[in-house]
């Protein structure tokens, strides 16, 4: 399984928590895999083709990274 790295904003991590609870979940781990499950199943039920469009910007909302691990994105891959 390839690694996923995710920055949780405190908004991120407060609906999280209510997820975590509603599903009776212990780990974010285990609750963001089933969250992202649960997205594509619905995705992939539509007729239309998988459009994840109006997730887009939600990154965003992270704060950014004071003190990177690589200068660019080419860096990451090189």
């Amino acid at each position: 399984m390839k690694q996923f790295n995710l920055n949780l904003t405190a908004e991120f991590e407060r609906d999280l928590k209510k997820y975590m609870s509603i599903k009776q979940l212990t780990r974010k781990a285990d609750a963001i895999r089933m969250a992202l499950a649960e997205i594509v199943s619905i995705h992939s039920q539509s007729s239309k083709s998988m459009d994840f469009r109006d997730l887009l910007g939600a990154g965003l909302k992270a704060p950014l990274n004071n003190r990177p691990t690589f200068k660019s994105d080419d860096d990451l891959w090189s």
